[in-house]
């Protein structure tokens, strides 16, 4: 498996995949190592190290030499004047679009993630899906639940209220339901509104709600009118309430966030404030996350690619769940840059696909 090109994080250097490409075997062997030791180590790596660790028979002094090259590249840097190198933000991304060889799950593991998922109820799998992802990485695991707009509708009903309102209620594939008080002016009583409803969700089954708006305006002649004009407006201002939900109460599911402590990176109180802030305040998070939605498989983005300053030296790790077509939301893990990618990548493209089939029963 590798990483899907992606443009849905728009400041992603051209220059990286330029980089990459040209890069001699030597440099991409040398960049590699950098990028392991700096993971395992959490410190810059000097060419003495680097030469112990590379597969070949290369001097300190060629490591050194071939350091310089990828310094002029913008790929490795100093963090200080006498300290080893560390991959910048460019480094990693060559090394995860180019160079990177992933890691397949264990057997164990196969199963241990499936029977987590499997065993939690609809309610509660997007808990234990965050909760799987921060213990299997040690990063922050995180899950954007399905938005209301893509939700796919398993049932609609519509109870009367008044002679000028209606309750619209809707139940989506994974249980869960959403009601709006409609105005309805008109002689249609509850039978009939019973009646209604049950022959539209004849049709609308299965859908989610853009399907099921794209669905109205070529059935509405079909569906008699009325039928059709009550179902259109439940579902605007459903999709209304759904658009607020995501500006000022949006869920966005996080088991833990101890086991980013460990990483030391985050002992800067500071820093971790800062973190923090961003993910209690989530509308810009959730923005950023909706860009996963606009593409499949797993993306890598770095603090600079994201333009949000709380997760500068940070990478973000995610991918989309639900139907290829019409993903519903999106999982995966945010931490330092300094991420074992080889290892993260695999665990959140299993469980994106195994919160997928779990919605799906």
């Amino acid at each position: 498996m590798r990483v899907t090109p992606t443009e849905t994080f728009p400041r992603r250097s051209r220059e990286a995949a330029r980089s990459g490409g040209s890069l001699s075997a030597r440099q991409g062997l040398v960049l590699s190592v950098v990028v392991s030791a700096y993971v395992g180590e959490a410190s810059p790596v000097g060419s003495e190290m680097i030469s112990v660790l590379l597969p070949v028979n290369l001097s300190p002094a060629s490591v050194r030499n071939t350091l310089a090259e990828l310094s002029q590249l913008g790929l490795v840097e100093k963090p200080h004047a006498s300290a080893g190198r560390v991959p910048t933000d460019l480094g990693l991304r060559v090394y995860v679009d180019e160079l990177l060889d992933l890691q397949g799950l264990a057997d164990y593991e196969i199963r241990t993630l499936t029977g987590s998922v499997e065993d939690a109820g609809l309610g509660g799998v997007a808990h234990v899906a965050s909760r799987l992802l921060s213990e299997q990485t040690q990063q922050l695991g995180f899950v954007l639940p399905p938005r209301l707009d893509r939700m796919v509708l398993k049932h609609v009903s519509f109870v009367r209220l008044s002679t000028e309102r209606v309750l619209a209620l809707l139940v989506s594939s994974d249980g869960r339901a959403y009601q709006r008080v409609i105005d309805e002016r008109g002689d249609v009583d509850q039978p009939k509104l019973d009646r209604m409803a049950a022959e539209l969700n004849e049709r609308i089954a299965g859908k989610s709600l853009a399907e099921v708006r794209r669905f109205l305006i070529r059935e509405t002649e079909a569906l008699r009118g009325h039928a059709a004009r009550l179902l259109a407006r439940a579902i605007d201002l459903g999709a209304e309430a759904g658009a607020d939900q995501v500006r000022d109460e949006v869920d966005l599911v996080i088991a833990t966030r101890l086991a980013l402590l460990d990483q030391p990176e985050f002992r800067d109180p500071d820093r971790i404030r800062k973190l923090f802030a961003a993910i209690e305040e989530k509308q810009r998070l959730v923005e950023i996350l909706d860009r996963v939605l606009e593409d499949h498989g797993v993306k890598v983005a770095f603090g600079n690619e994201v333009e949000e300053p709380a997760l500068r030296n940070c990478a973000l790790v995610a991918a989309p769940y639900g139907d290829e077509l019409a993903p519903l939301g999106v999982l995966g893990v945010i931490g330092p840059s300094r991420m074992n990618y080889a290892r993260v990548i695999p665990l959140v493209e299993f469980l994106s696909h195994l919160l997928t089939e779990r919605l799906r029963t």
